[in-house]
């Protein structure tokens, strides 16, 4: 109705038979279901979506504002806004959020480090008369 993209839509798909060797850099949603061999990381200050499937592997590190894992990633992975980790999800590696929902069955194999985000302090001005 106002032209806004939907916060959750998947601009782009990496199917199962496919491999990639290097890191990977994204706009706006990506769902991955083949082999990562690098980094996975989203444009940084802006709204992303990251979905990693049950079939899905990476090796590197995965940086995105909201991700889902049902996959295995062997790396950190940083989470700006919601990072869901659901049955199947296998993590080896760091993980930092700002908001967790995991549900029965996924594993992590690091430190979970929740991210506060500081509330900017205002300082108020004194003149000097």
């Amino acid at each position: 109705m106002f032209n806004r993209k939907a916060k959750n839509t998947i601009d782009s798909l990496i199917g199962s038979t496919t491999r990639i060797s290097g890191d990977l850099h994204f706009k706006g949603g990506l769902r991955i279901d083949g082999h990562i061999s690098g980094n996975v990381i989203a444009e940084p200050d802006a709204a992303s979506m990251l979905i990693i499937s049950e079939q899905a592997v990476i090796e590197g590190e995965v940086r995105a504002s909201h991700v889902v894992v049902n996959g295995v990633i062997n790396g950190p992975v940083f989470s700006s806004d919601l990072l869901e980790l659901q049955p199947k999800a296998r993590i080896s590696g760091d993980v930092h959020y700002k908001t967790l929902e995991m549900m029965s069955g996924a594993l992590v194999s690091g430190k979970l480090t929740h991210d506060v985000v500081q509330e900017p302090v205002l300082k108020l001005a004194v003149s000097a008369a």
